[in-house]
């Protein structure tokens, strides 16, 4: 039987069967020079049992047979395909998280970096959320203790939505938030925490004008400075955690839990110097 991967990629949410390996697919999905082209893309390599998904797909209503077009692509796979797409689109929110074995980030040109699963931050108890909520109260129903001092965090949302905000949350307060408020929620999300501003995204006075509004009312809990395509347009150096000053990295969680996938410890040269 030939080597068998079933990848998610992330943002875009297209699962695909392939016997080229993560660096394979990468290499092969790579859009080009960073020169000229921006892709910037997380790969999530799910968990296969004898060449059959080891996991359940979520509910999407019965508009597609998602288990039936996965393994299906899988047997093309087995047939000798080297690419075959299982899910064309909206795979992130239909695929569990706990189906997560392996995550990279991947730069323009293809390099594959691998991230090391720090596991279980936070086990989320069953709670409401209303959206009059303080922060102090959100880290209540999360379970944690609030912080003493709370100053604006900016985060970079990934999936399902491209995003970045600005918040008086914590990165575990706000998964929990953002997978419980009422009328907005997420079925699971994927994002990093950022050093700095971003000022090649927006006006920097978006930036100072949020940031105000967080500080002036410490009742907010986040505010949308970017709602378009963003990924591309961040280096992946300006994660907090890529310099292992903090423990941090990248953040997916769900209804239930929050996981984090940290840096690993070296960072290879050829990665750091690859282009985008």
């Amino acid at each position: 039987m030939a080597d068998l991967n079933l990848i998610l990629t992330i943002p875009q949410g297209v699962i695909t069967a392939t016997s080229l390996g993560v660096e394979g697919l990468a290499t092969h999905r790579s859009p080009g020079s960073g020169k000229h082209f921006q892709g910037r893309k997380i790969l999530a390599d799910l968990s296969l049992n004898q060449g059959q998904p080891d996991f359940l797909f979520r509910d999407e209503g019965g508009w597609r047979d998602t288990m039936g077009d996965t393994r299906a692509a899988l047997e093309s796979i087995a047939g000798g395909k080297r690419t075959k797409t299982a899910l064309s689109s909206n795979g992130f929110s239909c695929t569990p998280i706990e189906a997560f074995e392996h995550m990279y980030l991947v730069k323009t040109g293809g390099e594959v970096l691998e991230m090391e699963r720090a596991g279980d931050l936070v086990k989320f108890s069953s709670s409401e959320c209303g959206e009059d909520m303080s922060p102090s109260e959100i880290a209540q129903a999360v379970g944690r203790p609030a912080p003493t001092k709370r100053s604006p965090r900016l985060y970079l949302v990934i999936c399902p939505l491209e995003l970045v905000i600005l918040s008086n949350l914590t990165p575990e307060e706000y998964a929990w938030y953002a997978t419980h408020r009422p009328g907005k929620k997420f079925r699971q999300v994927v994002f990093t925490e950022l050093k700095s501003d971003q000022p090649q995204l927006a006006a920097y006075s978006r930036y100072l004008d949020a940031r105000s509004e967080l500080e002036q009312n410490p009742k907010k809990k986040t505010k949308t400075v970017v709602s378009e395509d963003c990924m591309s347009q961040v280096a992946f150096e300006s994660w907090v955690g890529y310099d292992h000053e903090d423990r941090a990295g990248l953040y997916v969680a769900d209804h239930d839990h929050i996981d984090l996938w940290r840096f690993p410890a070296e960072i290879p040269r050829s990665w750091e110097r690859a282009t985008g």
